[in-house]
């Protein structure tokens, strides 16, 4: 190949391989001194936008993940009713009967441990969402359950005053190297309680007596008080009447404990026992209820799609999702309401903007300039101050009607309902929304040169032909810049319809509030949030795809 054919990247290739790659002033070759170089750029740039990077992060990608898994976390009734879950997997909900006894029996131990813990209010109360009273159910069953445990109590107390005290049950329970530990420690509070670990015997033997105290234990620790000398729960003595009573050989065992074990062991084929299934009757009939236990077993895996159907109307059953009944459906109407209305305030917003736009556009700068000033003014007031001054000004006795009545339009006893309604909701959002309209078309308007109107015009088009063919489809950047803007605030408020709404007015961001600050019904906020966030992307995604987000800007 001739040197005249060659590319110059083909004479630079040659070049080093004659003479050796080109180096740098500090000997490098400068290939690798560029690629060092611009590594060095990279590093600094990131390290520029790391501090809002980690803001963004922080305060705007976490919340929106931690959203998303709470509207499917559901591990508060496997984590508060452990053993009642496990038993009750095996329940046919379509067989017509109550669970078996074993379910009543794991129920107390379980109800039991989560009153103790404060735990069961918040278990009733994540329940009464998909089904009302459980909360109270759970409540009144709180206050009951250690009188069927004291049962079991008693009879191991008269039996031997051994099991009265605290001391002789650790003692009993505790492994040689915890109780040592627990000497040491000796109620120190300058330092840590040692963590309970049970003795290797005991826990063979008696495995259900075990992993109650350890969670007696445990609740005795956090609670800073001293496991050697805290009384066991009743529930404690009722794991043991139960390992006892399945057979447990505790022959074989020594030391603390022991000879009275053996003693409680010939003696509990005497003692009373509780018919869980009726003691929970008697505490509240519901507990009989089918509907009550096939809400627990439907939502006790530790994930649940219960969330996202009660969002659309529909709840979970046995036989799977199903639509709730008619006059319980509202999240779809709340939906298409948010959906509707914030349309009606995008295109009031554009053909109000428009205008004010075009005259601020074409005005002289100075006076541009005092009248934008009136644009941005809303900024300088409070949100609720604005959103007030509305229910003022729209009520019946208001601004508004008291000028239609003065000036004739409508009659005094006729006066127009504008407000806590979609109107008054309408006409408030529109008037905060408008300037998030104006500044896009305005920015995007400042850069149409006057002369192509003038141009239009000296080839023989109207001012209208001029203005629809010339100047506006140059403007469409703005409407859709302005358009997205406003939709995407007005679809997500709720400050304004919640105070100039009423009930036909609001939008689902107020339910979504509602849930958060009253119900206390996260999981169903986060819920709505997660739809509401997927329907504003799709509707973006299709924004993008009709029109183009390219097409959209705010001026330049």
């Amino acid at each position: 190949m001739t040197d005249s054919a060659m590319t110059p990247d083909e004479h630079r290739r040659a070049d080093e391989a004659a003479t050796g790659p080109m180096l740098a002033a500090d000997g490098r070759p400068l290939k690798a001194s560029l690629n060092r170089a611009l590594r060095r750029q990279k590093l600094r740039a990131m390290m520029l936008i790391a501090p809002l990077l980690i803001f963004v992060l922080v305060t705007f990608i976490a919340p929106i993940a931690d959203m998303l898994f709470r509207s499917i976390e559901n591990q508060i009734v496997s984590d508060t009713l452990p053993r009642t879950t496990t038993e009750l997997a095996e329940w046919d909900a379509n067989s017509g009967d109550i669970p078996p006894p074993e379910v009543f029996h794991a129920l107390f131990k379980d109800m039991f441990i989560a009153t103790e813990r404060k735990a069961h209010t918040r278990l009733g109360s994540r329940l009464n969402y998909e089904l009302t009273g459980v909360s109270s159910l759970f409540r009144k069953s709180g206050r009951r359950v250690d009188d069927m445990g004291e049962v079991y109590q008693d009879q191991f107390e008269d039996l031997n005053g051994f099991w009265k005290d605290g001391e002789n049950w650790s003692a009993m329970m505790g492994s040689g190297s915890w109780l040592s530990a627990m000497g040491d420690w000796n109620g120190n509070k300058d330092a840590a309680q040692p963590i309970f670990e049970a003795r290797g015997d005991i826990a063979s033997t008696l495995p259900e007596t075990t992993a109650i105290y350890s969670e007696f234990a445990s609740f005795v620790l956090s609670e800073e008080d001293n496991v050697l000398t805290e009384d066991p729960w009743a529930v404690v003595y009722a794991a043991l009447y139960d390992d006892l009573a399945n057979g447990a050989d505790v022959s074989g065992l020594s030391g603390n404990g022991a000879a009275e074990l053996q003693e409680a062991a010939a003696a509990v084929a005497a003692f009373e026992t509780v018919d869980f299934t009726a003691a929970f009757a008697d505490v509240d009939e519901d507990w009989h209820s089918i509907q009550v236990w096939e809400t627990i077993q439907t939502y006790s895996p530790n994930f649940t799609s219960g969330y996202f159907l009660n969002a659309v109307d529909m709840q979970k059953s046995p036989d799977g999702p199903e639509m709730r009944p008619e006059n319980q459906r509202l999240h779809i109407m709340l939906f298409g309401r948010t959906m509707f209305m914030s349309l009606v305030i995008t295109f009031s917003c554009i053909l109000l903007g428009y205008p004010v736009a075009w005259i601020l556009a074409n005005l002289p700068a100075r006076t541009a300039n005092l009248l934008m000033i009136l644009v941005l003014l809303p900024f300088w007031t409070s949100l609720l101050v604005r959103t007030s001054a509305w229910k003022v000004m729209l009520q019946q006795q208001g601004v508004v009607n008291d000028t239609l009545v003065w000036l004739g339009i409508v009659a005094d006893d006729s006066r127009l309902a504008l407000i806590n309604n979609q109107t008054g909701t309408i006409i408030a959002m529109t008037h905060i929304l408008l300037p998030f309209m104006i500044l896009p078309l305005y920015s995007v308007m400042k850069t149409i040169p006057p002369s192509y109107l003038r141009a239009a015009k000296s080839l023989g088009a109207t001012n209208w032909t001029a203005f629809w063919r010339v100047y506006f489809p140059q403007s469409v950047p703005g409407i859709g810049a302005g358009s997205i803007l406003v939709f995407i605030l007005a679809i997500g408020y709720y400050i304004t319809p919640e105070i100039v709404g009423g009930t036909t007015g609001t939008f689902i961001s107020n339910r979504i509030a509602y849930h958060i600050s009253s119900s206390l019904n996260w999981g169903l906020a986060a819920a709505l949030g997660a739809i509401l966030l997927a329907v504003v992307l799709g509707l973006y995604w299709a924004y993008d795809k009709i029109v183009g987000i390219d097409n959209v800007k705010l001026g330049g």
